[in-house]
């Protein structure tokens, strides 16, 4: 044991001399991170800590390969279009044919739950630590608590109610129920109020990979607006909007860069020279597609104004037919540097929310003025929506423009306005109104009979 831990630390300090700037590529294993050893020094609970950003950028949900929501959501929904025959796993997304024994649903469960064991393990761990200091400790916690947050979150939007786990007895866990969506959301807050209050307000590297204060709010301005705290979801929003020494809204071509000053909080591609999943998914260089495209209708509603279209949209055109990819990310391949990271929160998805909190609760000129610092960049006129509905459906079809192709985005902007059935209903035909939720896995469910009853239409 003493080995490993030495080890650890040996490879750790080898990786800062070495030019890398973070322990993302340590691999602790899971039966290490419950024993206290881990935590006698703040670089192994560091290490222990970093291991799961590396999980989350590689296996959950928020991964960007063809596993992950960016690419499942938007095949689910109307911004991709799946090609080639039944061994791509994306056919049952783009046809709306979800099996409770899907694996890829199973592995969106099986890997969050991970994540959040491995967060309460760090909690636990760090809580009993006697050898870290105050400092470093409450970062490391505010980070624990941010990602427990963080992974339910995920889990409650794909799954409606579920177990929120705060703790590593499997005993316990392994008979947890269902919460309302409602019971979830409240500890997500929770959780991340305390994340709030141990969190630094600046990043750890310039590169902004470990969460800070701001971080914590982005995902909270989320969860309040889901929870139709709108008031709180604004004021959440703002705080990240004014602090203008550290956020702003970069010219279109910079957005996804690696030092953008939109980011809030990215994940570091793993190795030195190598760039994005997204990019290596989402860009092809010929026709016809062999895994995914844009969907044609998406490409048809910007207008040739749209500097988005220009920007973040590239054809792809062969024997006089067209294709379209998503091009926020440029780089499919290694270089000799990497220049982009995977974005997750970013600054103009905190003027669309308080955009949508500003209209719900009657601040009609705030959100107009929001809507409006977003279509100025991408090159287009102010919003010509007056009314309330009228400023929600601007906000809606916005949020579609800006987001595609980002962290399953378009699916639960639907699901929150209540309009997938409105709207995927007219262009998927194997869609139905019991699609709203992903089934929870037949597998979970054989284990623990807790979990019942299946969602509606499973």
């Amino acid at each position: 044991m003493k080995s490993l831990i030495k080890n650890i630390i040996l490879y750790s300090i080898l990786l800062i001399f070495t030019g890398c700037d973070s322990f993302v590529e340590v691999d602790l294993p899971k039966s290490q991170l419950t024993n206290a050893a881990v935590f006698d020094s703040y670089s192994t609970a560091d290490a222990a800590m970093a291991d799961i950003y590396t999980k989350i950028r590689d296996t959950g949900p928020l991964n960007g390969s063809y596993t992950g929501i960016s690419n499942q959501l938007g095949n689910y929904t109307d911004e991709l279009t799946a090609y080639g025959g039944p061994s791509n796993p994306s056919i049952p997304f783009y046809n709306n044919t979800l099996l409770a024994s899907s694996g890829n649903v199973l592995q969106y469960w099986n890997t969050s739950y991970n994540q959040i064991y491995a967060a309460n393990a760090v909690l636990e761990g760090l809580q009993a630590s006697k050898n870290i200091t105050e400092e470093n400790k409450n970062r490391l916690l505010g980070e624990a608590l941010f990602i427990r947050a963080l992974s339910h979150f995920y889990l409650v939007k794909l799954f409606g109610g579920i177990p929120y786990i705060k703790n590593t007895d499997y005993r316990q866990n392994s008979i947890a129920g269902r919460m309302s969506m409602d019971e979830v959301f409240k500890n997500i807050i929770s959780d991340l109020e305390n994340a709030i209050s141990l969190l630094p307000a600046n990043y750890t590297s310039s590169q902004r990979l470990r969460p800070n204060k701001f971080c914590g709010r982005a995902l909270l301005a989320k969860a309040y607006l889901e929870n139709q705290s709108y008031e709180a979801a604004s004021n959440e929003a703002s705080a990240i909007i004014n602090n203008t020494a550290m956020y702003s809204l970069p010219q279109l071509n910079t957005v996804f860069l690696l030092n953008s000053t939109e980011t809030i909080w990215q994940l570091h591609s793993g190795e030195t020279g190598k760039n994005t999943q997204e990019g290596t998914l989402f860009i092809f260089q010929q026709g016809p597609p062999s895994f995914t495209a844009l969907n044609a209708q998406l490409v048809g509603s910007f207008s040739n104004q749209d500097l988005r279209k220009s920007n973040w949209i590239k054809e792809v055109k062969n024997s006089g037919q067209s294709w379209f990819h998503a091009y926020k990310y440029k780089e499919q391949n290694y270089t000799p540097a990497s220049k982009e990271y995977s974005v997750i929160f970013r600054t103009a998805e905190q003027y669309l929310i308080r955009a949508e909190a500003r209209a719900r609760t009657g601040d009609l000129i705030g959100a107009k003025e929001d809507l409006n610092k977003i279509r100025t960049r991408a090159g287009l006129g102010n919003t010509t929506a007056e009314s309330q509905d009228e400023i929600l459906n601007a906000v809606l079809q916005e949020r579609r423009w800006e987001l595609f192709t980002e962290s399953g985005h378009r699916f639960f902007d639907l699901q929150r306005f209540k309009r997938l059935d409105a709207v995927l209903s007219a262009v998927k035909p194997g869609w139905d109104t019991n699609d709203q939720l992903f089934p929870i896995p037949e597998n979970e469910m054989k284990v623990n009979p807790n979990l019942r009853p299946q969602n509606v239409g499973y």
